[in-house]
């Protein structure tokens, strides 16, 4: 139920963000950005499958992106764009809940070194909306570790809860 009501949130995101490219940017401006926030918020509804995987697409593409758009200039608006940004912390966020410590480290150390490369343009919208998700992806996804190992010990040590 809840990837049902982020998927809502990430179609009415990538048509506002569309909408607002069409109306400022003109011409073709809003088709980069929308499919960039269509495969890493695809990816963000996906995570259950194969998190890792999901989790590390979404860094590069995301990453990939932030690497056009700096080096395009004028011609692209800014990525991550504010739902490319909420999927990545999603991704970040569930990756630092459940995945290993090691893997961990890595997953947030990568999404702070894409939402910093963010911080090259200056300071806009989009690198506040991209840093506010990353810092909340680095203090809800330690928080939730946290109570799911305070809730549910046996269940996380594999053993059976009766």
């Amino acid at each position: 139920m809840y990837d049902l009501g982020l998927a809502i949130v990430f179609v009415l995101g990538i048509a506002w963000t569309a909408f607002m490219l069409m109306t400022s940017w003109g011409g073709t401006s809003w088709v980069f950005c929308s499919a960039v926030s269509v495969v890493v918020g695809g990816l963000a509804l996906l995570r259950e499958r194969q998190l890792l995987l999901t989790t590390i697409a979404g860094l590069a593409v995301t990453g990939i992106a932030v690497a056009v758009s700096l080096s395009a200039a004028e011609d692209l608006p800014q990525e991550p764009a504010p739902v490319t940004a909420l999927a990545l912390a999603v991704l970040v966020g569930s990756a630092i809940r459940t995945l290993p410590i090691g893997q961990v480290a890595a997953v947030a150390v990568g999404g702070v070194v894409i939402v910093g490369a963010t911080w090259f343009e200056g300071s806009t919208a989009v690198t506040v909306l991209a840093t506010t998700g990353m810092v909340a992806a680095l203090v809800v996804g330690p928080v939730l570790r946290v109570l799911d190992r305070v809730r549910r010990p046996q269940a996380l040590a594999g053993e059976s809860v009766v």
